[in-house]
């Protein structure tokens, strides 16, 4: 009996060991796995923590350096440079402005991409961005109530102009409503509550778009607010990398520009493109493996579109296209879905052996 409880307690005794020397090793194994997933991408093996963080900074450095011209890292797609000229020569008249690039692929293409033109409603992606960072600064909370007044009641597209004065709505409402379906009253509820219109510009120019301004509250139709197509794509490529927002701030971007209703050009081009033309875009998209977030512009004088375009091998590229001409000319339009259709060769990474150069 006594033998009994000996080897009994020996095997508790052992059991307690193992525990100890099991939570021990989870303990080490823990914080290795986190920085693993924070390093991903990163060889940390036989490096210093010091010479690890100064290669994250270096990586954040040589991102940012996009927005100054030194695009010498990557290639200049003369190729799709070449189509697009192809099709403004066709049109004269109309100014174009296009920037597009891959940070997958390291390659870009750019045409009058550093000219500041009508933004039109393309300034509501700016916008956004400023009122998430804004909102992880806890400058502003993202379910606050704001007040409709009545000197931000705008015409044009949106339906918050015909609420009643003194309605309230939350920021995330609001926020959405700008992007879903381009509400101009709900952009200049949102310009107001970050500051106004000098701040914002002010705050602009903090993350980079040296060429974005807000001059008047939307619907702006004489084209006073201003942007570049290298401002607005690199910007949505900024965020999406994780450099301008943290990943939740992050994930609500991508959420809300998801949500845009108008898909009739850039994504409508990548489409055509694809060689298929139909009414449901986003779904014949889809069939094929591609995912595009965009917001457009029209202003009558100046149409645009920014997406995020991401491919069927994961990879993201943006496009941003400017087009500025007579009024209501139809051939702004479907300029904008034909240059965007000439992306198409350059989205496919299982087509680089074909050398689309």
């Amino acid at each position: 009996m006594k033998r009994n409880l000996k080897v009994i307690a020996n095997i508790f005794l052992t059991s307690i060991s193992l525990s100890i020397l099991l939570g021990s090793f989870l303990r080490i194994l823990g914080p290795i796995n986190q920085s693993n997933r924070i390093n991903k991408g990163v060889n940390i093996t036989g490096k210093s923590r010091r010479s690890v963080k100064k290669e994250l900074l270096t990586r954040k450095s040589n991102l940012l350096s996009l927005y100054n011209d030194k695009l010498e890292n990557f290639e200049r797609l003369e190729k799709l440079i070449n189509k697009w000229e192809n099709h403004i020569i066709k049109n004269p008249g109309l100014d174009v402005s296009a920037f597009f690039i891959s940070l997958d692929d390291q390659v870009y293409a750019e045409i009058k991409s550093d000219i500041k033109r009508s933004a039109a409603s393309s300034i509501k992606v700016p916008i956004l961005i400023i009122l998430l960072r804004m909102l992880e600064k806890e400058e502003i909370i993202w379910n606050e109530k704001l007040i409709l007044s009545e000197d931000v009641i705008s015409g044009g597209s949106g339906w918050m102009a015909y609420q009643e004065i003194g309605e309230i709505f939350p920021v995330y409402e609001v926020a959405s409503e700008m992007i879903r379906v381009s509400d101009n009253t709900a952009t200049n509820l949102l310009i107001k509550r970050l500051g106004g219109i000098k701040i914002v510009n002010q705050k602009f120019k903090e993350i980079g778009l040296n060429n974005t301004q807000i001059n008047n509250y939307l619907p702006d139709l004489d084209g006073t607010n201003l942007t570049s197509t290298k401002d607005l794509s690199l910007a949505m490529a900024l965020v999406d990398n994780g450099y301008l927002l943290n990943v939740s701030s992050r994930d609500i971007f991508r959420e809300i520009m998801r949500k845009s209703k108008t898909n009739t050009l850039i994504p409508s081009g990548i489409l055509r493109g694809l060689g298929k033309e139909s009414n449901d875009i986003d779904y014949h998209l889809s069939l094929k493996g591609y995912l595009v977030h965009n917001k457009t512009g029209d202003i009558g004088i100046s149409y645009s579109d920014t997406a995020l375009i991401q491919t069927p091998n994961n990879s993201r590229a943006f496009a941003s296209f400017i087009v500025e001409g007579p009024f209501n000319d139809p051939r702004s339009t479907e300029l904008i879905r034909n240059l965007s259709a000439e992306l198409v060769p350059f989205l496919r990474q299982d087509q680089k052996s074909s050398n689309p150069n």
